[in-house]
């Protein structure tokens, strides 16, 4: 095989396999009809969701999206902002406002005036023991850092919520006090939830059953904290609600909001957020709980990459040398959700809308089973080498190895198909050169022979016209005629 012939084959494969991957979906092997979904359980609590976090799959939903107050699981997105805006080791000042504005009936740990904490023990005191003033002065100091005041922390509790896909919410404060101004749904608390759960800190700190804050300058003995979520901590002997799965979560309390609950757990690889508001203690924690087990039995993770590779080893092409190199993009470590009797084949693909926002993301793939979501993926840079000993074996074998840019395989491409577009119409019209010039020819040859048609009768006209003129001088002349 020529040079010539062995670059073809090589770019040919090339656009075999990306357009499998761009192009080609997963059939649909299963129609709507086929499809199952496990009845979800009975509860007692109005609002309800459970969503898995990595994939954004909604497993349970009882009415998501009604607008409530959601007291203290406010202090989730409150935590979470303050992570992405703060070292942890921060000093944080507690002033009048914070000190004063929220405590007596509140939660809090009894901070005083000019108080100085790490932002660490900030963010334990605020999720562990819902301090209002802790999480007043978090919100304060994160305000302050960004060239604003508390309120300039509680606009960006809103736009990140918006960024998040909430629809339902509306923040007006950074601790959760009743405000006719501040509500949000179970739906957008579990997209929060999720959101902030992804972060290393806020697991850690969610996760963490008791916390000791050390003396500061106006307080000389330690300040012990306790985690109040029952199905993570057996605080105040609330044992029976204690769940092994359980990895965190926050608790919520007002007279007008009722009971409210963020919980997360993980099993077998899924991670749940589950989301109860509007609830009648103890029907938050029993419910959760319900939920939980009803997701663990009845759903399963199955890893895209490795189920997409299976599928692709199934029906492998021989695509000559591009078998001995990897594929330019991979799929980046994730998996979907189903239900545990339906398989990967079950699944369709498709683009999402929602690309990515990771430096190495070329697209974001969205997996469905019938019309539930149930996954994504990011289509990533694979960072593959081409070998181009390849194209020199007259060089005696010497490997030379280049990096592609990832980047530029979308542009090469797209050259590529233009290419080919190019050389099929280049061919097409190749084909019919001699047809367009034969009729050309016949054009010009019945455009020259009407022109020369058209000059005859010209000069007839003007033959015709010469002679009478001629003949009528000669008649007008008559009587010199000689006719003798």
């Amino acid at each position: 095989m020529n040079l010539k012939n062995r670059f073809k084959t090589i770019i040919v494969a090339a656009a075999i396999t990306v357009s499998a991957i761009f192009v080609h979906p997963i059939p649909a092997y299963a129609d709507d009809t086929d499809i199952y979904w496990p009845e979800g359980p009975q509860i007692d609590s109005p609002n309800a969701i459970v969503m898995e976090v990595n994939t954004g799959t909604v497993l349970y939903e009882k009415n998501s999206h009604e607008q409530h107050y959601p007291a203290s699981i406010t202090k989730i997105l409150t935590t979470y902002l303050a992570i992405l805006n703060c070292d942890m080791d921060e000093k944080v000042t507690f002033s009048a406002d914070a000190v004063y504005n929220n405590e007596g009936d509140t939660s809090h740990i009894s901070r005083d005036l000019g108080e100085e904490m790490t932002m660490e023990q900030t963010l334990y005191g605020i999720m562990l023991e819902s301090a209002n003033e802790c999480a007043y002065a978090a919100a304060e100091h994160v305000g302050k850092k960004l060239g604003g005041d508390y309120r300039t922390f509680v606009d960006l509790m809103n736009k990140t919520a918006k960024e998040l896909g909430c629809t339902d919410t509306h923040f007006n404060n950074a601790n959760g006090l009743p405000d006719e101004d501040h509500y949000t749904s179970a739906y957008d608390m579990a997209l929060i939830g999720s959101a902030a759960y992804k972060n290393e800190e806020f697991r850690k700190i969610t996760g963490t059953k008791s916390y000791t804050i050390p003396p500061t300058n106006k307080h000389a003995t330690e300040t012990p904290l306790n985690n109040h979520h029952a199905l993570l901590h057996p605080y105040r002997s609330l044992t029976q609600y204690v769940n092994p799965y359980c990895t965190g979560g926050k608790t919520g309390y007002t007279t007008v909001a009722n009971s409210t609950l963020v919980t997360y757990a993980e099993k077998d690889g899924l991670t749940l957020c589950v989301v109860i508001m509007n609830a009648n203690s103890p029907s938050h924690y029993v419910d959760t709980n319900t939920l939980i087990n009803y997701c663990f039995s009845n759903f399963k993770a199955l890893n895209i990459a490795s189920n997409e590779k299976d599928m692709a080893d199934g029906s492998t092409q021989n695509l000559g040398v591009l078998n001995d190199h990897d594929m330019y993009a991979k799929v980046s470590e994730n998996y979907v959700v189903l239900p545990n009797n339906a398989e990967f084949s079950d699944v369709t693909r498709e683009e999402d809308d929602k690309k990515s926002d990771g430096k190495d993301s070329l697209a974001t793939i969205k997996y469905k089973y019938g019309d539930k979501v149930v996954g994504r993926v990011d289509l990533v840079k694979s960072g593959a080498k081409v070998d181009l000993s390849y194209f020199d074996a007259d060089k005696n074998n010497n490997s030379k190895v280049i990096k592609i840019k990832p980047a530029y395989i979308g542009l090469l491409l797209v050259m590529l198909l233009l290419l080919i577009v190019l050389i099929f119409l280049g061919k097409k019209a190749s084909e019919n050169f001699y047809v367009i010039k034969h009729k050309w020819d016949v054009k010009q040859e019945q455009r020259a022979r009407f022109k020369e048609q058209k000059q005859k009768r010209r000069r007839r006209r003007r033959n015709k016209k010469r002679d009478n003129l001629s003949f009528k001088t000669v008649y007008d002349n008559k009587d010199k005629w000689d006719l003798k």
